[in-house]
């Protein structure tokens, strides 16, 4: 029996939790829990309803500490992994050599395809994956180096081979960042496990017919056996002037910031913006509030400032 897609758990969490007063927020990030099995949520229901002396403040508190602890003792993740976006993920505002819509089409209709993401940070691509998770009501596995690379010999290939195998059977898309720590050239490989590494992910690509998503900000060291195993390569770019004034005025939406001074020529100025610079800015008004456009322009420049490639350029005005 697989743990249900996160629709089904979101049903799940609203049939057992109907009369316990918790928020519809906290139920749709548990949603998001990739090891929530039904009779985990039915057992932390009926430990917290048997408490009823709690606060309707501590309710999700204790019934996330009950889940939590129950999964942990399986050796499961306590806590979901936090895959919601800072902004919204609109493919229009992607600058890719590829049509991202019908690349969607693609997915949605087959299932299955191996592409390989590249360009700057920042610019979607790791996003893209989350996305397309959603959007196809399938699990998201994500898995980066960290959870991968092993410093004992031989352990690396028999997690990559344990990876594949849990989106084979859990229907996930696999989204691999730093896709670059398993598929470096081989020709400058300097220790047998480093070649090992890479032909086992060689391998279990070969064979999976799944959705994989690779992430790589140095497409130039990949090994070239690796290229050719992908269907799809994508360049991510820094966004276009256009895309970038749209994804402001969504921004300033977002933030409710209440003036309208058209900023348009200034920020088609700053020509290495990308996505997630607009969702560093949300994520840094939460501390430090945004409220006006002047602002949001000069947070966005700051960004910018500090790639290496920002601080090369003239951005052209003082704000």
């Amino acid at each position: 029996m697989k743990v249900p897609p996160r629709s089904v758990r979101g049903r799940i969490l609203d049939e057992y939790l109907g009369d316990l007063p918790v928020s519809d927020a906290w139920k749709m990030r548990m949603a998001e829990h990739e090891d929530l099995m039904p009779a985990v949520v039915e057992r932390a229901a009926k430990v917290v309803r048997s408490a009823k002396t709690l606060p309707s403040d501590g309710v999700e508190r204790s019934l996330a500490r009950v889940i939590g602890n129950t999964l942990e003792v399986i050796g499961l993740s306590r806590d979901p992994r936090c895959n919601k976006l800072a902004t919204v993920y609109r493919l229009d505002v992607l600058n890719t050599d590829c049509d991202m819509g019908e690349l969607q089409d693609g997915l949605m209709a087959q299932r299955q395809g191996r592409i390989c993401l590249y360009g700057p940070a920042g610019t979607g691509k790791t996003a893209f994956g989350k996305h397309v998770a959603s959007v196809l009501d399938r699990p998201l596995l994500v898995r980066r180096a960290s959870d991968i690379v092993s410093m004992w010999v031989g352990m690396t290939e028999k997690n990559l081979a344990r990876m594949f195998r849990q989106a084979h059977e859990e229907e996930a898309v696999l989204l691999l960042d730093e896709a670059d720590s398993f598929l470096q050239d081989r020709q400058g490989a300097q220790a047998s496990w480093e070649l090992t590494q890479v032909n086992e992910m060689l391998t279990q690509m070969e064979g999976f017919e799944g959705i994989l998503i690779a992430s790589t900000n140095l497409m130039a060291s990949l090994d070239s056996a690796a290229l050719r195993r992908f269907d799809l390569k994508i360049r991510f770019d820094y966004l276009k002037p256009e895309q970038a004034w749209t994804l402001f005025v969504d921004t300033r939406n977002q933030l409710g910031i209440g003036d309208e001074m058209n900023l348009q020529s200034l920020i088609a100025r700053l020509d290495c913006l990308t996505p997630g610079d607009f969702a560093n800015v949300v994520r840094q008004a939460r501390l430090r509030p945004v409220r006006s456009s002047m602002t949001l322009l000069q947070r966005l420049r700051a960004e910018c400032e500090m790639k290496p490639e920002g601080g090369r350029r003239t951005i052209g005005f003082a704000a």
